[in-house]
Parts: structure tokens; sequence; C-alpha cells
């Protein structure tokens, strides 16, 4: 098994592993937790042993939103067809951060990729947070910041593309709030770490909305920046997981014309605990 960094923030490819083998399960569990994402190359696998491999990490997650397999309901879709002009998860995003547990992680297997783009771009949360100044990072200290599904999943999105062509389901469900810390201690590692995206956090507790939108901006655009990302160049086959209490991740849409095809199976999380 050969374990290749994608970047020096995050992210890792990995050759030569078979998730259908448990003797490669510790050295792929290993460079989970030293890169926050891990791209598994060349994978040939059945529906059934995408979640067994995920059972392996912790309790199925099942997405209350996405479309999902008839056959398989823990697994959610992940599809962008020709002639559709959105992709999902096209802004910088945290699966999951709405719920009171967001998910620890998220296992996305490729079935049909475009022949150019489609690519997927995750960040460091924990590199970001590292990044900022020192009276900065005390000013975060306390913080909780809201979360919510609504206006992503919710009937206020009834009119978007993906509510309109059966991608998303359940919108009367769409009505979690959750509340988390803005800098938290990662679940795994202890390391500190930014817990707030762009499509999911709405307002910092207790702050007025413009201070809020002048703090959750500047981390945006702090977060966001190349020095803490890496990029996944998709293949058939490949398995990416991601750690969802470390990372943000965006889906690339550069591909109009063409099809992009995965399944998604996410595996349950704990709740999150404040930085000391």
């Amino acid at each position: 098994m050969e374990i290749v960094p994608l970047s020096g923030a995050l992210g890792a490819e990995i050759h030569g592993a078979d998730i259908r083998r448990a003797e490669d399960l510790p050295e792929i569990q290993n460079a989970f937790a030293r890169h926050s994402v891990i791209v598994i190359r060349g994978q040939d696998i059945s529906p059934d042993e995408h979640l067994a491999f995920a059972r392996t990490w912790g309790a199925i997650n099942v997405n209350r939103f996405f479309q999902a397999l008839d056959s398989h309901p823990e697994i959610a879709i992940v599809l962008k067809e020709p002639d559709q002009r959105r992709a999902t998860g096209e802004d910088w995003h945290t699966d999951h951060a709405y719920d009171l547990e967001p998910a620890m992680g998220s296992i996305l297997h490729a079935i049909e990729v475009p022949p150019y783009g489609g690519d997927t771009v995750y960040c460091s949360m924990g590199a970001a947070y590292d990044a900022l100044s020192d009276r900065f990072k005390e000013l975060l200290q306390g913080l909780y910041a809201w979360h919510s599904s609504s206006h992503v999943f919710g009937v206020a999105a009834q009119d978007s593309e993906a509510m309109k062509m059966g991608k998303y389901r359940n919108a009367e469900s769409a009505t979690q709030n959750a509340l988390h810390p803005v800098v938290i201690s990662h679940p795994l590692s202890g390391r500190k770490g930014l817990f707030v995206n762009p499509q999911f956090t709405t307002q910092i507790d207790g702050l007025a909305k413009p201070e809020s939108d002048a703090i959750l901006g500047m981390l945006y655009s702090h977060c966001s920046k190349p020095d803490f990302q890496c990029r996944v160049r998709w293949q058939k086959g490949d398995v990416t997981m991601w750690d969802n209490r470390a990372t943000w991740h965006k889906a690339i849409n550069d591909y109009q014309g063409h099809r992009r095809y995965m399944h998604r199976v996410t595996v349950e999380g704990c709740p999150l605990q404040a930085a000391q």
C-alpha cells in the first residue's frame, strides 16, 4: 500500500489498498487520522461492500434529505445530469453541520465521472485556525454559532433546481437548528479547529447580525485560501472519505453537458466540545 499526500495542509491518496480486506483497514484508518481526507483509488465495490466498509467506522447516518438508492436506503445519491445547471454541494460546506451530533465522516464512491472536471476541493479547518492571530483566537474563544438546514433543504428552497428535479426530499423535516462551538477540540486528535461553514452556519449566538456577519465573513474569506486546500481529481471507482469535523469541501461544477454519479454513505458522529 502506498500513501501519497495531496498537499501540505491535508489529504492523501492511497494506492494498492482494498477496502474489503480487513488487513488493510488499520493503515487506512491511520491515514485518515493523519490527513482528514483520503482517496482510495480503484475500488470495484458493490453497495453492500460500501456499507460494510462504512460500518467499520461507526453507525450509519441516513440522510433525510437526499434521494437514496431504492435497494439501499442508507446510501444517498449524488447526481448531476447533463442538462442540470447546479451541482450538489458546489458551495463550501460541512456535511450535517445542522445536526445536534454532526456526522463523523462521509464516504463517497465514484460510479460515473465526467471526461473532465467534477473535482472536489477540501480545506483544513485545523490549518485555518492555526494561521489566525493570537488576538483573533482570543476573540473566538467561547463563541457558539447556529447551524440550520432549512434554507437549503426546507420549504423555503422549494423553487430550487434540485428540489424541482427531485434530488432532495422531506422539505418539511428541515426544521432543526443546532448550536455548536465556533472553535472545537477535534474528537479524535484534540486539535483545535474552526467549526463554521458558509452553507449551513446562520449566525454567531449572542451577537447582532452585523457583528456576526463581519466575523463569519472574515473567517470564510480566511478559510478558503489555497494554503489550506487539497483537490481530489476523481477517477471511476475511487472511494474518498473525509472528516466533517476537520474540513470543508465543495464540488467543482465545470463539466456542463456530462453526467456525474456517486454514492455517499455518512457515518454518525458525536457532540462537539469547545476548545479550551
